[in-house]
C-alpha cells in the first residue's frame, strides 16, 4: 500500500442499508460511477457485505458499505442479516434506501431505530422514482415517520444521484477536532526517530500500516522524520548532532531500545500511539494493570484486527502468551479472534488484549472498548501490554502525561 493512497481503516465509512431488492447495489454503483456490486432482479443477491473506497468532495476519502437485505430469509438469510447488523459497529454515515413502488414497511422503521440508537447520522434514499411517480407530500410523510431527511433517486437511471451526495455531505457529522496520532505532541521541524525492525513477520518490500501512517503525518506536518533499525539506534542517535523530540519503536524491541535511548528523550511505540489514536489510552493502561489480578484458569482473549499467516514467533498468539504466563506464573488459557470476529459475550473473559487496531476504523475500535467496558472486562492493546510487562510503562507514556499538564 503506497504512503499516498489513504488506507480503508482511515476513511470515513458510509453504509447502505435496506430491504432486499430495494436497489442497494444499484446504488453504490451509482454513487461511485463504477460496476462495483453485483446487481440482479433476483431478492438476495448480495451476502457478505461489499466496500468501495472513493473520494466524496468535500468531506474526502470515504469507503462505501453495500450490506445485505434486511429482510433476508431463512437461516442463511439470518446469518447475512446479522453480518449486515454488525456493519452499524463501524458506521460512521448511513444511507437507508426505501423502494418506491411498495413504500415504508417495519424492517426501514426498524433499522432507522437501530442507527439512531447508536447516534450515527442517517440520510434516506426513495429509490425506483422512474418507476412510480413520487409526490412531494408523499416523500414528507415518510421523512415524518422515520425522522429523517429523504432524497428521491433513480439509481439505475442515475437521478437525483448528485442531490443525495449532497445531502450525505451536508449530514455527516463534522470532526470537533481532527485527531492526530502524534503530530499534536511535536511542532514543525521537529525530529523524531523511527525504530522499523525487520524481520520474518515485517511484510516484503513494504512497511506496515503504522508506520506508514506515523511517517507520511510527520512529513505532513513539516516534522523530520528518521528511520533505523534497532541495531543501529544507538549509531544513528550519536550522529545526529542534536537530540531528537521523540523515539518511536516497534513494541516488540522495547526491552532493546530503551536501554539503547537516553532517559531524557521520550520515547513510546506505535502500538501505544495507536491506542490513544483510535481508541481510549486511559482503558488500555487500566487493562494492563489488571494482568496483577490473573489467577489459575482465567481465560484471556487475544484479538487481531487482520487476518494473517500465524508465525513461529507470532505477536499476539505466541510472544504475549507466552510473556503473561512468565510474568504472572499462573496456567492462563489463551483464545484468539481475528478479522471482523469479536465475541458477543466477553464475560468469560478475565482480559481481552488488542492489537494496535490499525485495519480498524476509530468507530469499530471505540465499539470493541466500549463493548469491554460495559461487561467490566479489562481491555489493553500489545504496545501498552508490552511496555508493563517489561517495566517500562511510566516512562513510555510520560509523553502523554505531559500532554495533559499542558492543557
Amino acid at each position: 500500500m503506497g504512503l499516498l493512497k489513504t488506507p480503508r481503516s482511515e476513511r470515513l465509512h458510509i453504509a447502505i442499508f435496506g430491504r432486499r431488492n430495494v436497489g442497494k447495489s444499484s446504488l453504490i454503483n451509482a454513487i461511485t460511477e463504477q460496476e462495483i456490486a453485483t446487481v440482479s432482479p433476483i431478492k438476495g443477491t448480495t451476502t457478505d457485505p461489499v466496500y468501495k473506497s472513493m473520494e466524496l468532495l468535500p468531506i474526502g476519502p470515504v469507503v462505501l458499505i453495500d450490506t445485505a437485505g434486511l429482510d433476508d430469509r431463512g437461516q442463511l438469510g439470518q446469518l447475512r442479516k446479522k453480518k449486515t447488523l454488525e456493519i452499524l459497529n463501524k458506521t460512521d454515515l448511513a444511507i437507508v434506501v426505501i423502494d418506491a413502488t411498495e413504500g415504508l414497511t417495519d424492517f426501514e422503521k426498524d433499522i432507522v431505530d437501530q442507527i439512531q440508537n447508536k447516534n450515527i447520522p442517517i440520510v434516506g434514499a426513495i429509490n425506483k422514482i422512474d418507476q412510480i411517480q413520487v409526490s412531494t407530500e408523499e416523500i414528507r410523510k415518510i421523512e415524518s415517520q422515520l425522522n429523517i431527511s429523504c432524497i428521491p433517486v433513480s439509481a439505475s437511471n442515475h437521478v437525483g444521484i448528485e442531490e443525495l451526495k449532497n445531502a450525505l455531505v451536508s449530514t455527516a457529522k463534522p470532526e470537533k477536532k481532527q485527531k492526530k496520532i502524534v503530530a499534536d505532541l511535536l511542532e514543525a521541524g521537529d525530529m523524531v526517530v523511527l525504530v522499523v525492525p525487520i524481520d520474518e513477520s515485517a511484510p516484503k518490500g513494504r512497511l506496515i500500516l503504522p508506520q506508514q501512517l506515523v511517517i507520511r503525518e510527520l512529513l505532513d506536518h513539516g516534522m523530520v522524520a528518521v528511520v533505523t533499525r534497532e541495531y543501529t539506534l544507538s549509531d544513528t542517535l550519536k550522529s545526529l548532532g542534536q537530540k531528537p523530540k521523540l523515539v518511536i519503536t516497534d513494541s516488540q524491541v522495547f526491552k532493546q531500545v530503551s536501554q539503547d535511548v537516553p532517559q531524557d528523550i521520550p520515547l513510546t511505540s506505535f502500538s501505544i500511539l495507536f491506542a490513544r489514536y483510535k481508541g481510549d489510552l486511559d482503558e488500555m493502561l487500566k487493562g494492563a494493570y489488571a494482568i496483577e489480578n490473573l489467577n489459575d484458569g482465567d481465560k484471556v482473549l487475544v484479538a487481531e484486527a487482520c487476518t494473517h499467516h500465524k508465525q513461529d514467533e507470532d505477536i499476539g498468539r505466541v510472544k504475549i502468551p507466552r510473556w503473561i504466563r512468565e510474568k504472572t506464573g499462573k496456567n492462563i488459557t489463551f483464545e484468539f479472534a481475528s478479522g471482523g470476529d469479536f465475541p458477543e459475550d466477553l464475560n468469560r473473559y478475565a482480559l481481552v488484549i488488542h492489537c494496535g487496531a490499525c485495519m480498524l476504523n476509530p468507530k469499530a475500535m471505540e465499539h470493541r472498548i466500549e463493548r469491554a467496558v460495559e461487561e467490566k472486562v479489562p481491555i489493553v492493546n500489545y504496545g501498552v501490554l508490552i511496555a508493563y510487562l517489561q517495566g517500562i510503562l511510566d516512562r513510555v507514556t510520560e509523553i502523554f502525561r505531559e500532554e495533559k499538564k499542558s492543557e
